[in-house]
């Protein structure tokens, strides 16, 4: 999931630098997203409700 966050991040920023500031909002916006989703995984692995192996 960390690999698929640095593609898109990586895909906004080139988006942004090219003039596609949808393509970059897009991107932007579901890099975000999984953010949140592997930060809300990591508390919840740390306070042992949920064990990741």
């Amino acid at each position: 999931m960390l690999e698929w966050i640095l593609i898109l991040l990586i895909v906004a920023a080139v988006a942004a630098l090219l003039g596609l500031h949808g393509l970059a909002g897009v991107a932007m916006t579901g890099a975000k997203i999984l953010i949140g989703i592997v930060l809300i995984l990591f508390l919840l692995a740390v306070l042992g409700i949920f064990t990741l192996a």
